[in-house]
């Protein structure tokens, strides 16, 4: 029997409803006042129901909750760096009692599952933005999407009849049991597991293969929940990365599944955030690059990377790698990074996005040194539509 990495808290959480019971659940539900979430709030009920943020088992009480805004951790000690809440307007939370359930409908108003309330409490609109997103400027995409929130908040567990319904990426969306049967049967030990909302260039794969050097295998986990308007849509990500993995990764060495979560651009403390959710599918490294989930200019690049001498690394239970930006030298004719190349920035082949952008929407492929042209092609398509960012 292969060993394999504790979920974090020591549990991994399923609050998958079983199909014997779906149907009383259903025909309660019929009875319940209601809530319609949004698509954040639906990516974190999935989330939550596949126990890939486990230990949680619903949306976060106001001890959790506050302990998470002050300490990094949940009212019990346990490293958590994001908030996990369920808001309704002022107006609908005085229409809801504690001790009650409540059913969950999708936007389309299809039934998701249930919420036991167990606690309703205000949101603390400011403080959240500044300690989350250590702003409170609402250019931030982050910190916009939470000013837009409802100023009251709901706590409990949920039962949750199924996922919201996906039509795409059906081959690769992997629960976290489903990643860990998966490494088990490939008998990995030690799994990379790299976290991207953009499309590959060569500074990526350098960083993946080096991590690849020291593991069995590497989780290639793009996330495909809801970005900025001007990100990249996941479809033209994915098929980015499926051509890369095609003719220059060894199969048997790398699993892409996709990452359902909503991207929350909170830089640090999202960089510990998908840690954590990686160890609940089973790797037992993540790759932490440059700004990692930063945006704009609002962090420090090398934020992410020191967030992590917050906690002791059992605690944690997973492992960061932490590589610096990644460039083509002409100098050492291979790609390096400040760590490990002696030479001045005009030997090096810099990765400008608005440079790319540019070039792609005039169809012409970046340098070799910075992106496969094969990878070119499938962006130049995509750029055609509209100009999103790179």
């Amino acid at each position: 029997m292969i060993p394999q990495i504790e979920p974090h808290g020591g549990k991994l959480i399923n609050r998958l409803v079983k199909e014997e019971k779906r149907q009383s659940l259903i025909e309660n539900n019929l009875s319940l006042k209601q809530i319609h979430l949004d698509k954040r709030e639906m990516a974190d009920l999935e989330m939550i129901a596949i126990g890939a943020f486990s230990p949680l088992e619903g949306f976060m009480n106001r001890k959790d909750y506050e302990s998470v805004l002050e300490e990094k951790r949940l009212a019990n000690g346990l490293p958590w760096t994001v908030p996990i809440t369920l808001s309704v307007s002022k107006e609908k939370g005085a229409t809801l009692k504690e001790g009650e359930e409540i059913a969950l409908l999708d936007d389309s108003g299809a039934n998701l599952g249930t919420l036991y309330l167990e606690e309703k409490y205000r949101c603390k609109l400011k403080r959240e933005a500044v300690k989350v997103y250590g702003t409170e400027d609402r250019s931030h995409p982050g910190v916009n999407r939470l000013y837009q929130m409802g100023d009251v908040l709901l706590g409990g567990k949920i039962s949750v009849l199924r996922p919201p319904v996906h039509t795409d990426f059906l081959n690769y969306r992997l629960t976290p049991h489903q990643t860990r049967d998966e490494f088990k049967k490939r008998g990995w030990r030690r799994i990379v597991s790299f976290q991207t909302r953009n499309p590959i260039h060569r500074a990526h794969e350098y960083i993946q293969k080096c991590a690849l050097e020291m593991a069995d295998g590497l989780l290639l986990h793009p996330l495909v929940g809801e970005t900025k308007k001007d990100d990249l849509p996941a479809k033209v990500r994915i098929r980015s990365y499926e051509i890369v993995l095609q003719k220059y990764y060894p199969k048997d060495r790398v699993v892409m599944a996709v990452f359902p979560a909503a991207m929350r651009y909170a830089g640090p403390r999202e960089a510990v955030f998908h840690a954590i959710i990686r160890k609940n599918y089973g790797s037992t490294h993540f790759i932490v690059g440059r700004d990692h989930a930063g945006v704009g200019r609002f962090y420090d690049p090398l934020d992410a990377h020191r967030i992590f001498d917050e906690f002791e690394e059992k605690e944690l239970g997973i492992t960061p790698l932490f590589f610096d930006h990644a460039f083509f030298c002409r100098r050492c004719g291979c790609m390096s990074t400040l760590k490990t190349c002696p030479h001045n920035s005009a030997y090096h082949v810099p990765l400008s996005g608005t440079r790319v952008r540019s070039m792609l929407k005039e169809k012409m492929s970046p340098p070799m040194e910075i992106m496969r042209p094969e990878v070119a092609q499938v962006l130049i398509k995509a750029l055609e539509v509209s100009d999103y960012q790179i």
